[in-house]
């Protein structure tokens, strides 16, 4: 596999994604609905409006990012979220550089500050978001399903 590119996603990237998200999904533990997922990839990919979606791609996709949109008063404005990131093969930059182009553009799109949530158990990852300038806070983030998705 060459250098992966890491690009905008767009429409025609959809089937593309749904199979990455799948694999995320499974190597995470987590429940996979293609409908549910479609729906939210659907007006991201479409414009900016939402968030934004990074693709990288080897000769094959091998790697995303997904980055919405929040407002917030303590951020003074637009935050960012870094929904998901998921790399095919650790250990090859994929996923810094993902990281990296994602930030970029939402400072570029006016976002002060980007989060993210990672699972308690899971000390790898945030080792890796530390590595690349994010640090721990002392919030806690709790949840309320309030729509039948």
């Amino acid at each position: 596999m060459g250098e992966p590119q890491v690009y905008r996603a767009v429409p025609d990237d959809l089937d593309a994604l749904l199979s990455l998200v799948r694999e995320f999904c499974e190597f995470d533990g987590h429940d996979f609905d293609a409908e549910r997922v479609t729906r939210a990839l659907r007006p991201l990919l479409a414009g900016d409006e939402h968030g934004q979606v990074w693709l990288a791609d080897g000769g094959a996709p091998v790697g995303y990012a997904v980055v919405t949109w929040g407002w917030s008063l303590e951020s003074g404005g637009r935050e960012a979220l870094l929904d998901e990131i998921y790399v095919r093969e650790r250990g090859r930059g994929v996923g810094s550089e993902l990281l990296r182009r994602a930030v970029a553009a939402a400072a570029e799109a006016g976002a002060a500050t980007m989060f993210l949530e990672t699972e308690a158990r899971n000390e790898r990852v945030r080792t890796f978001y530390a590595r690349h300038g994010f640090e721990a806070e002392d919030s806690i983030w709790m949840c309320q399903v309030i729509a039948g998705a």
